[in-house]
Formats: structure tokens, sequence, C-alpha cells
């Protein structure tokens, strides 16, 4: 059955509206308001099942969250019309700050289906009340754009092609200008890619996207190990599970979504004065999130970046929904000589960008057929950050570059531990970091820098930690986000050079480099190697342990500062841990509790050297 909405003012604001197919005829509209209704993946305020068909100065506005589902028969896009469905948007950028955008519409002629943005047909202002009110915007050709004018100059897409060596030459204005002719707003650009737009002097600026809605099968091209700008094209949220997890994207990128994010007060459109970076977000099948956040850097005026230090850290986190007119990079399998990635009707979810699972960065069964519904429903900390399952372990490590005082910079990367991952490249749960300042941290997989890793957990790892600085600096290792570690397992960071275990678990470790790459020097373990090859100087220390009166005794007769006296089974695992100590010549520690065995004591000192001994404990009787 076709529903047909004929001269008629209807507005849908708290029953859900489900058709088989949507007519709406000319002069009449189709209000729906989302403020009611409850993010729900297979759920919608709007859920057609075919196709939308706008009628001449037909229109269908969503507000407040709402939004269109679709679930055609066939894979082709059905949508006809030359009415308009309106959805907003709103961009945190400023006169001088990038947003990374994709339309959810395309122009309102032509034939049945999708059809190419044209920015001049499609942005609009909403000035008033619907259904009157409203105003297209206004281009201007100049760097600056207005509160009813958007700056065409900044208008440009991002095709990542095996030709080009520099990246910044990738970036191609709409309408086919290269850096640094523009952007044209009469310039179209296919759904599914995404584009970019700098905002105006009011800074968080709402924008209704107006045409013919895009729907079913989108593909969007990508080059092997070269980034495209794409995005969410549907006027709805995209789920980044069912996305990823499509078996043709999985065969064809490499599942991670790289959202950009610029440094608050920009002031200048010299690209030598830009400060920003990406957010790097992937997801498991089975709904595990992996994320870190944008490392914001520098650029010279070629578009590479900046050799000195980076410039801070972004604050915003990716979620498994991504909100409508969110756009992206990706990049193609270096597998695939030619790749692509395919959004599909299957990967839409009513999700609302306000609710928690949700940011805009104003910022035969087959995986593809995988009912998302049994996988639980994503949980977040106190800090944004994905609460894995119980037979997941996680954390993070702040690599944090103090270059006297100034430019002080941190570079977040996650590990991750499952018994499904491989040592080679494990699709969702890892992620590459394409673009490195001279000072930085990175985990490393057959030469290629990473920022999230993974790998099946046991306590023999031994995974490398490469550093590099540019000139003598302060460089401080920190522990963050750790889960389902015991508190009592250590997670060392190894000084291989000054054979130094640090647990992090405890406290940070800070070290002053001089400038070069540190390729060997710095790896994580979860066993203090030391424990087994250091042994004491009885001239400096002598450790005892009477069984008689059940009591581990550590001798100090030149009264050297000691920070902590640790004891430790032959597994490693930590029984006691004192620390405070103040300075004497005889410490005492009760033992009576313990199974007998090997022990390792090991002994800490304030200048963080370490020093270990065996140690029998019988229980006698």
């Amino acid at each position: 059955m076709k529903y047909s909405l004929s001269l008629l003012l209807l507005t849908i604001c708290s029953i859900s509206f489900a058709q088989s197919d949507l007519f709406v005829s000319n002069g009449s509209y189709v209000y729906v308001d989302g403020t009611a209704f409850a993010s729900v993946p297979n759920v919608a305020p709007l859920y057609v099942t075919d196709d939308v068909n706008l009628d001449t100065n037909g229109h269908l506005y969503l507000r407040n969250d709402a939004q269109l589902l679709q679930s055609n028969a066939t894979t082709t896009s059905t949508n006809t019309g030359a009415g308009q469905l309106s959805v907003q948007q709103t961009g945190n950028s400023n006169t001088y700050m990038y947003n990374y955008w994709a339309s959810p519409v395309g122009q309102n002629s032509g034939t049945a289906g999708n059809t190419a943005l044209r920015p001049n047909n499609s942005f609009y202002l909403e000035t008033g009340p619907l259904p009157t009110n409203t105003t297209p915007y206004g281009f201007v050709a100049g760097y600056d754009g207005t509160a009813t004018q958007i700056s065409s100059y900044w208008l440009y897409t991002f095709i990542g092609l095996p030709t080009t060596t520099n990246a910044y030459e990738d970036w191609i204005g709409l309408g086919g200008g290269s850096i640094p002719v523009g952007g044209d707003p009469n310039g179209t650009l296919a759904p599914g890619y995404g584009f970019s737009m700098k905002g105006n002097p009011s800074g968080a600026v709402k924008y209704d996207f107006r045409g013919r809605a895009n729907n079913g099968d989108i593909t969007v091209t990508l080059n092997p190990n070269r980034e495209t700008l794409v995005g969410n094209p549907y006027p709805s949220a995209l789920d980044a599970l069912p996305f990823i997890h499509n078996t043709h994207n999985q065969n064809n990128s490499t599942g991670v979504l790289k959202y950009w994010e610029q440094a608050p007060g920009a002031t200048s459109h010299v690209l030598s004065n830009y400060v920003g970076g990406y957010a790097l977000y992937t997801i498991s099948a089975a709904g595990v999130e992996s994320f870190t956040h944008a490392a914001f850097e520098m650029y010279l005026l070629d578009g590479t970046v900046v050799g000195g230090p980076g410039a801070g850290t972004g604050t915003k986190v990716g979620r498994r929904y991504i909100p409508i007119g969110q756009g992206f990079m990706m990049e193609g399998s270096p597998s695939a000589p030619q790749s692509s990635v395919i959004f599909s009707n299957s990967h839409r979810a009513f999700y609302k960008q306000s609710d928690a699972n949700s940011e805009f960065f104003k910022t035969s069964s087959t995986k593809e057929e995988t009912d998302i519904n049994t996988i639980p429903e994503a949980r977040y900390n106190e800090e944004g950050y994905n609460i894995v399952p119980e037979d997941f372990k996680r954390f993070r490590i702040n690599v944090g570059f103090d270059n006297n005082g100034n430019n002080s910079y941190t570079r977040q990367l996650l590990m991750n531990f499952h018994h499904t991952a491989t040592d080679g490249f494990d699709y969702g749960l890892e992620a590459q970091i394409s673009e490195q300042v001279s000072s930085d941290a990175n985990w490393t997989l057959d030469g290629t820098p990473y920022a999230i890793q993974a790998f099946d957990y046991n306590e023999e790892l031994k995974i490398p930690l490469l550093v590099k600085v540019n000139n003598q600096q302060l460089v401080r290792f920190g522990l963050y986000d750790v889960q389902n570690f015991a508190s009592s397992q250590p997670i060392f960071i190894h000084d291989i050079e000054n054979n130094l275990f640090v647990n992090l678990q405890d406290q940070a470790y800070e070290i002053t480099l001089e400038p070069g790459n540190y390729t060997d020097r710095f790896e994580i373990v979860f066993q203090d190697q030391s424990l087994s090859t250091e042994e004491f100087n009885d001239a400096d220390f002598l450790v005892m342990q009477n069984n008689t009166s059940a009591q581990l005794t550590v001798l100090n007769p030149n009264q050297l500062e000691v920070k902590t006296i640790s004891l430790f089974d032959v597994s490693g695992k930590r029984i006691f841990n004192e620390n405070n100590l103040s300075t004497q010549d005889r410490y005492a520690f009760s033992t009576k509790n313990l199974s007998e065995g090997v022990y390792i004591a090991k002994v800490t000192f304030a200048n963080q050297t370490t020093r270990s001994k065996k140690v029998i404990i019988s229980q006698k009787k």
C-alpha cells in the first residue's frame, strides 16, 4: 500500500510511523518530532520499507533527533520527487576551523534514485517557524563565511590517489578545483563521500540539509594504503558495528575510522597555523570499541606535519553510532588493488546524537548478517571510554613529551588483549598511526606505527614501545584506563638500557632523553626479569629469611635511601609492597601466613635502581 499525504498538514510527535511507501503531495508536509522517542536500533519515529516520494513543494521535516529509516526490498534507491526532506546538524567550527561533513541528501531532481550533493541546492538556514521562514544559505568566494553565507573556498573533498606523493595534493575542491583554487557551490559530490567546510563567526551553526533522502546501497571508492574522506550518507544514524564488519568492507578497508578534531581558538586561515589531528576508532565483531584521542599536530605550508613537538590532545570520543552528517577518513586495504566500502540500509539505526553512544565530531550466515541485537549496548566509564567484557583486557599508555615546559604533548596508545587476537593485523581491534611528529611514540607491527594494538594475553609477552625525540626533553609514561587486570598484576615498562622495571600500576616513569629514535629501548612486560637475574651485594644489603620466627629481615648497614621493599612468588605475583619507608638500618616483615615455597624479595632505591634475592619460606613447627 502506498500512503499518500495530499493537501494535509501532519505532525508526528509521539507515535511510531511505518509504511511500505510514503508520498507527500504538492503543498503538503510531514513534521516528525523525535523528542518522545528512545534510541532503538530497529525502531524509528519514521520507518519506510520502500520508497519516499516527495512531490514538488512536498516537505518532510525531521526535528529534535528524529530520523528516517528505510529498508528497501532491493539495494537500489527508489526515492523520487522534487520535494525536500529536511534534516539538521550543528557544526562546532568557527570562521577558521574545519568540520568534516557528509550529506544525507542529494539534489531533488532527475530520475528516481540517489543524486549528487550540490551545496547551493541543499544548504538552508531556518529563520523562523516551519514550514515557512527558511532561506537558502548564500555563498561567498572569499575566505570568511558570515551568519548567512558559507565560504565556498573551503568546500573540499579528499581522495587519496596512488599517483600523488603529497597528501595535501589529494584535497580537491568541489567542482574540480585543486589546492589552492578552492571549491565551487555549484560543484557536485556523489553520496557517501565527505567534504570539508568552515563555519562562521557565531561558532556552533545549525545547517539544514534539504533535498532527496539518500537510500539503499552506496559504494565509495578507496585506494590501497591511501585515505579517502567518506561519511554517513543517510538521514539517520549509522551503526559502526555492521558497517565495519560488512564482509565487503572487511575485505577492502582497514576498518578504522579517522575523525578530524581541530584545536579550539583558531584565528588564522594560514595552514602553518593549523593545529589539529585525527582520533582513531574501530570496533570488534563482539562490539568492543577501541579509540584513541586526536594528537594535535601543526602543519607546514605544503600540508606536511611540522617536524617539532606536538601541540596538545583532543577531547572528543568516537562512539558506535555515527551521527547524521558526520564525515571521516577511511583507508583502503593494502591487499586490494582497488578498494571500496559499501554503506547499506542494514547499517542504519535510530540512535539519537544526544544519547550516550553517539557524538558528532564538530566534531548462510555471514558477519554482515549478524544480529546486532544479540550484542549488549556499549557501556562507558566516566572518562567516556568503552568498558570491555570480562574476557577482554586493556590499558592505555599516555606518553607525554615536555619540551622544557613548552608545547607539552601526549600520545595515547591503547593495548587490547583477547584470545582471538593474533600476532598479525587484527581487524576491528587495531589501528595504525598515519601522521607522526618528530617527538612521538607508538606500538609497531611489521615496521608500521600503531596507536591501537592487540595480542592474546600471557605473562611472557614483551611488547615493544617505540619512542623518538627531536631534542632533549622529559618523557613521561603513565598508565590509564586499566580494565580486567588484577591490581596485584604488575604492568611494567622495561627500560632495557638501564635494566630498570617500573610497575606502571604503582607509579609513572619519567626520564630525560637525548634526541634520537629509541626503537629497542622500551617494552611493556608483565614479569620483572630482574627478579631472577640480579643478586644483592651483601656489603650494601643482607636479606635473611628466619623461618623460626617467620620473619623476612632486610639489613641496610649503609642506610641507603630505600623507596619500596616488595615480595613476589615465583610466578611474579606480588605478595606485599611496602613503600614510604624511612631510612633505617633494619627492616622486618612477617611471613607467618605465607605458603611454603620460593619467593623473591625486591628492593627499589630512590634512584630507581633495584636489587633482588631469592628466599625460601618454610613453616617451622
